[in-house]
């Protein structure tokens, strides 16, 4: 679920500008207001983004977000903005005001604040870099124009600064989770996907790559930009061709591929894998899981046949392209000419401070997290959101138990893995130690190198060892939550905890639709078409019987002829294979996240919720969904994320979950004359 931005003018807006609910959807107010004071609203929703105008059972979505997305513009600098926007930019000022303060002080050298505020200091240091042009890079661009050889070249790929037609990575083995193994992947694109290269309708994008490439030469003064560019182009067209799809890359089943170093070596022999991976120090581990092995085999072929002058321009542009924001300012504004206008729309470059806090978040982010932590997430939140988890993981129980079309054994081993899941709430109990990482005030180029080896140290340092199941995959900053399949663990950072997703004053029905059906959301990603193969402790294992694996497929292939039928911009198509997990997810989440809340009234008010504003507690449970995923994009982007992204586009997150849900029917009075209506049995109820 990542995503960014901010509205401040939706929150100053005052109840005497509150529209009046429609009366199809509404029921006689028996309490107008919540108590405590929530940060949105009388109760924790916008009711101004309404557009009541709207048939709920038409567009849902609009319904309850239509005002929003009329009078909302997206900020120059920004290629879409939504709720999850607002929070982020909201979290990322709480951060700068920490890094600024940081780096106001007189800190000894060596310590973590020294650290923080010289990485700051460095990239706001925009006349040094100028001034400095090329020169930083220099002895990585000497050491590209050294080589001679393929052998050369290959001893370069295996490098952590230098671009290859493959990707590696340390992750826990899937055979035994206990441990670490060496991943193997598909690589070498400049452009996001393979559907860039290869779909006709992107023809203007690739045709404004190519001409990009040609004036990052041109900028760094090296001749015969345009020749380069086209062979560039194409060998990557060729890596393109010969990638696998979206798709096929999140399929668990086709990308685990463990095989020893023999194998793996003789797959491409032309890399010559043995002495790559003992230079980077992957050497000696028993199997090595390689994701896409005929494009792994391809790109040996594609690597012998390709001059060693084409590699040396391949390595020498990506390597510019990939520091453009610590060179001087013309290759930043090249970079982003092309990745930020011409691939996702955006109008301005981001403020160079903005940029400077989102690289020291995310570089040191554990160390800034600490005081963020401290700040703005008390733990009476911590309580209240465990107190949620607990719902949602008692209510999800209630559900498997209850399933039809799940056999006694199949269910004993789904409710084994939820008695193990391991819920992670707001921060870490380690905090990350950066004693061993040198930070220097006037080297931004060398601080990012260091940066790069300071990671990949402590990666290969834990390769040795066991797995650290206490590890955060992002600092508690994050306006993000995640489930990690091998680790069976979900992850709710600090940053997401906060209003409109969860508002300890807030009324119950807003908190369940919101951060409880992102809970729901996540612990559904255990039970997803990928998320299913793992069992309780991780490891890839089939514990489905078949015939219920069977009528699992079965409602899962209606669910993703659903999907794919979505086209958000004309000629272009949600892709409901690629997207499965997480529609699954949304689905999956809403459903449990409303039993709890079910299970909540039962506790607390004889099953009964209150009506506020005209609406029930149904109807305030789908509007807070809703209201979450309320976003807009610009075209660009949108494209970009049908290819690359594995979430629906927000208005589906919204439409094309509730549709499949009986009590939203019920609750806002749909019937077989609205556009949004399904017949029973076409609705579809996994989990």
């Amino acid at each position: 679920m990542k995503k960014l931005l901010l509205s401040t003018a939706v929150l100053a807006l005052t109840v005497a500008c509150q529209p009046a609910p429609s009366n199809d959807t509404t029921a006689e107010n028996t309490h107008t207001a919540t108590t405590g004071s929530p940060e949105i609203g009388a109760w924790g929703f916008d009711l101004t983004g309404m557009d009541t105008s709207v048939v709920a059972g038409n567009d849902f979505y609009r319904y309850a977000n239509g005002a929003w997305l009329d009078r909302t513009e997206i900020p120059a600098d920004l290629t879409n903005y939504g709720m999850f926007t607002e929070l982020a930019l909201e979290a990322e000022e709480q951060v700068q005001d920490i890094i600024l303060e940081l780096a106001a002080l007189d800190a000894a050298n060596g310590s973590i604040e020294q650290k923080v505020g010289d990485l700051y200091g460095s990239w706001m240091d925009t006349s040094t870099i100028d001034q400095l042009g090329l020169a930083p890079a220099q002895p990585y661009l000497d050491e590209i124009a050294a080589a001679q050889t393929h052998a050369d070249i290959n001893a370069l790929f295996a490098t952590i600064h230098h671009q290859s037609p493959y990707g590696v990575g340390i992750i826990p083995d899937p055979a035994d989770t206990t441990r670490y193994t060496v991943f193997v992947g598909q690589g070498g694109l400049g452009l996001p996907d393979r559907d860039f290269y290869l779909v006709e309708e992107n023809q203007s994008i690739r045709d404004a790559y190519l001409a990009f490439i040609a004036q990052i030469f041109d900028l760094a003064g090296i001749e015969d930009g345009a020749a380069k560019a086209q062979s560039i182009f194409d060998l990557e067209m060729r890596l393109a061709e010969s990638h696998w799809t979206q798709a096929d890359s999140r399929n668990i089943q086709k990308i685990y591929n463990p095989m020893p170093m023999a194998q793996l070596a003789s797959l491409a022999p032309q890399l010559n894998f043995e002495a790559g991976m003992e230079q980077l120090g992957l050497d000696g581990v028993a199997t090595y899981l390689v994701a896409q092995p005929s494009a792994i085999e391809a790109a040996g072929a594609i690597f012998e046949e390709t001059p060693v002058d084409v590699w040396q321009d391949y390595m020498t542009f990506h390597f510019i392209r990939s520091n453009a924001g610590a060179l001087p300012e013309a290759f930043d504004a090249a970079n982003f000419a092309m990745f930020g206008t011409t691939l996702n729309g955006a109008e301005e470059q981001r403020p160079r401070d903005r940029r400077g806090v989102n690289l020291v978040g995310g570089q040191l982010g554990e160390a800034v997290g600490q005081v963020y932590v401290e700040r703005h997430f008390p733990p009476e939140s911590k309580a209240a959101m465990e107190d949620l988890v607990a719902n949602l993981t008692v209510a999800f129980e209630g559900r498997l138990e209850a399933l039809d079309w799940m056999d006694d054994e199949t269910r004993a081993n789904a409710l084994q893995k939820l008695s193990t899941f391991e819920p992670r709430i707001g921060y870490p109990d380690e905090w990350q130690d950066y004693s061993a990482l040198e930070i220097q005030a006037d080297d931004l180029f060398g601080n990012l190198f260091r940066l790069t080896e300071f990671e990949w140290n402590e990666q290969i340092a834990d390769l040795a060892g066991p797995v650290d199941r206490n590890a955060w995959p992002y600092p508690p900053q994050t306006v993000n939550a995640s489930y990690n399949p091998l680790m069976n663990q979900i992850t709710f950072p600090a940053g997401i905890l906060q209003p409109p997703f969860f508002d300890p004053n807030a009324d119950a029905a807003i908190n369940y639709g919101g951060i409880g059906a992102v809970i729901g959301h996540e612990i559904g990603h255990g039970f997803d078409d990928q998320g299913r193969r793992f069992d309780h402790d991780g490891s890839i294992r089939d514990w489905w019987s078949e015939a219920t694996n069977e009528r699992f497929e079965e409602r899962a292939d209606i669910l993703e002829a659903q999907y794919s039928g979505y086209s958000p911009v004309e000629g272009r198509f949600v892709n409901g294979e690629f997207t499965m997990g997480e529609n699954i997810g949304d689905l999956g989440g809403l459903q449990m996240a409303y039993t709890a809340y079910q299970r909540h009234l039962d506790a607390c008010c004889d099953g009964e919720a209150p009506v506020i504003d005209g609406f029930t507690g149904e109807q305030r449970f789908f509007l807070a969904w809703a209201q979450v995923w309320r976003r807009l994009y610009r075209e660009e982007n949108l494209i970009n994320r049908l290819a690359t992204d594995p979430h629906s586009p927000s208005q589906y997150r919204t439409n094309g979950v509730v549709r499949n849900l009986d009590v939203w029917y019920e609750a806002f009075g749909v019937t077989e004359d609205n556009d949004l209506y399904l017949p029973p049995e076409e609705r579809v109820s996994i989990w």
